[in-house]
């Protein structure tokens, strides 16, 4: 092609691109909820996304990207969206047990023989199950140190859970373990025969249009990613915070416990492929009993999640866990006020968020970047949106 012609096709796809997002639909509120969210420093800006399983209700961008460079926020902005990953590592393995190829009943020793022999803190065989990785039920120690450092593959870090002590029994309680996410990720890889990333490049991104989404950031897209922020205590200003530099890097392991970055739209087509019953565009990603263990609280009557302390109202029975996937069993006050129980979902680290309610059939997805809120859960920018687009669509019924 001529490099006039070409440059003329980059240039008028950019258009039509631009076009489209500029061209979605908003609803009224929530992108003054966001304003008043910048407006006091909690964030720089914002991307917020509305979906049902087959329409986009809402998609707008608020505030900026960077503040020193004014870089506005856009629909194609990149986030590290840190513990969002957990949902896609679930139905990754729920993937491989549709096709037959594992169980989530099945011993994790089944496919990682090293932990055949781990033994539990009385001293007993601990017999991982796959559930128990997925579900925070499982106890295992967590990879630290240097060595964790030095990990180039998931394969890396095995013998460096298997190293530290057991936490407590399986199955005794819930406690937010990255390492059993991890080897769920390493299980994928052995059961596949591919690399995790690759993996979910092949069986999930690339089909359900996920562009943007990625555990490697090119130079292209690292000029994309939002500047993170975390808030003076002092100040109350936001001042810039340097990437993870556990996470991005090629030569740093593609981990399943929050390795990825991705958009707002792109999250939001995974959430559309999961309001859907595990269909989007007429192809099958989940059988309708993956999407049970997905979906479904596997812990029994444990208490579960990040609201089980005295600050945030002690509503662990409020919540159950799937398979990688937080469930709000019962609506309490604060941040899942406005959602149907059985919703479900995940936050990330730095204040993204996305919660899907098969009740109302919508789903929320939160884009901001934001290090130090104190419990990124109950922020208050994640309820602000939620009960705005709650209240949106209730008026839209009217």
């Amino acid at each position: 092609m001529h490099p006039g012609r070409l440059l003329l096709s980059v240039a008028l796809a950019f258009a039509t691109a631009h076009f489209a997002f500029a061209a979605a639909p908003k609803l009224p509120g929530i992108g003054a909820a966001m304003q008043d969210m910048v407006a006091k420093n909690e964030i720089a800006g914002a991307v917020t996304v509305v979906v049902t399983k087959d329409k986009i209700l809402h998609l707008e961008t608020t505030g900026s990207a960077d503040i020193a460079t004014r870089r506005p926020m856009t629909p194609d902005t990149l986030f590290w969206i840190a513990s969002m990953t957990k949902p896609i590592t679930g139905t990754a393995i729920l993937m491989l047990q549709d096709e037959g190829k594992l169980n989530v009943a099945d011993p994790v020793a089944k496919y990682l023989p090293e932990f055949a022999n781990l033994k539990t803190p009385s001293g007993k065989p601990a017999n991982l199950t796959i559930t128990q990785i997925l579900t925070h039920t499982s106890g295992l120690g967590e990879a630290g140190g240097p060595a964790a450092k030095d990990a180039r593959t998931l394969a890396d870090l095995v013998p460096l859970w298997l190293a530290t002590p057991m936490q407590y029994e399986p199955g005794a309680k819930w406690s937010y373990t990255q390492s059993g996410i991890n080897a769920a990720a390493r299980i994928v890889e052995v059961v596949s025969g591919m690399t995790f990333d690759a993996f979910l490049q092949k069986r999930l991104f690339d089909p359900l249009g996920m562009k943007h989404t990625t555990f490697y950031l090119t130079p292209e897209q690292r000029a994309a990613l939002v500047t993170a922020y975390a808030k003076n205590k002092d100040s109350g200003a936001l001042e810039s915070v340097p990437p993870r530099p556990d996470f991005g890097p090629r030569d740093r392991p593609p981990q399943g416990n929050g390795g990825l970055y991705s958009t707002a739209p792109d999250y939001a087509r995974f959430c559309q492929m999961l309001l859907n019953g595990g269909t989007f565009h007429g192809r099958r990603y989940l059988s309708s009993a993956a999407m049970k263990f997905l979906t479904t609280p596997q812990t029994g009557d444990l208490p579960t999640g990040f609201f089980q302390n005295d600050t945030f109202g002690r509503h662990g029975t409020n919540y159950g866990w799937g398979i990688a996937t937080c469930v709000l069993r019962a609506p309490h006050e604060g941040v899942p006020a406005m959602l149907s129980p059985g919703t479900y979902g995940h936050g990330g680290a730095w204040g993204t968020q996305a919660w899907i309610d098969p009740a109302k059939g919508v789903a929320y997805v939160l884009m901001v970047q934001r290090s130090n809120f104190p419990n990124s859960d109950a922020s208050e920018v994640r309820r602000a949106f939620q009960q705005a687009a709650v209240d949106a669509l209730a008026k839209n019924k009217r």
